[in-house]
């Protein structure tokens, strides 16, 4: 990385961390490009590029002659970012309920499509993910559990053969995987998780796109309820 791509990644970056903290609110401008450049030593084609950089992800509005503000967190195009700066304002278990109502949407239809096309060779995959999900939770593996778990739903995106749901859930990925890292250190999280992943096989083997679809509804229930009772609580 050329030392100038380093000192825009700086700038924008530092300016994340102040809108994520609260120091610049959704509406707010941010300074001029010469306070910015004074106060990193950097020049204004670098504070330019910076504020690109936060344009491009939604989170900064670059007016022509009026300066830079603070975009709407509606309006932020990245996701790991947007749910920084809310659990920052305390809405952590908000954002959690709803990234699981999100991921319904998603992923009842993803499954309901895989149904009458995911493969035995697909099938047996997430088989093997169960496997691998009760291989870690006997040897409190969080991080083996929670790969498996996420390979899991993985292969069932890839059955549904819809690239657009694929392409929806893509985002969440990253986050997903930090929050159950959090989550499936509860030993009643893993032992419900491993049940319900066994029953979506099941459903998915029957190749009724209504009994899978009902099957990841119900896991993803049993998500919420679980967040709430030993997590949220």
């Amino acid at each position: 990385m050329s030392r100038r791509k380093s000192l825009v990644n700086t700038v924008a970056d530092e300016l994340l961390e102040r809108i994520i903290a609260g120091d610049f609110l959704p509406g707010d401008p941010l300074p001029t490009e010469a306070e910015i450049g004074d106060e990193f030593d950097v020049s204004r084609v670098t504070v330019r590029e910076a504020l690109r950089t936060l344009s491009a992800r939604g989170i900064v509005r670059v007016l022509s002659g009026v300066g830079s503000r603070v975009a709407p967190v509606e309006a932020w195009r990245s996701v790991p970012d947007a749910l920084r700066y809310r659990a920052a304002r305390g809405d952590d278990a908000t954002v959690s309920e709803q990234l699981i109502s999100t991921r319904r949407l998603i992923e009842c239809e993803a499954a309901a499509l895989a149904a009458p096309l995911i493969s035995e060779v697909a099938l047996g995959e997430c088989e093997e993910c169960v496997d691998s999900m009760v291989a870690a939770s006997a040897r409190a593996d969080v991080d083996a559990f929670v790969a498996a778990d996420l390979r899991f739903h993985a292969v069932i995106m890839e059955a549904s053969a819809n690239l657009f749901l694929a392409v929806l859930l893509a985002p969440l990925t990253e986050v997903m995987a930090e929050r159950r890292k959090q989550t499936s250190q509860v030993p009643q999280i893993q032992e419900h998780a491993i049940a319900e992943h066994r029953a979506i096989v099941a459903a998915l083997r029957t190749g009724s796109s209504a009994a899978a679809r009902a099957a990841m509804d119900h896991h993803l229930q049993q998500t919420l309820d679980d967040l709430r009772a030993y997590v949220l609580s």
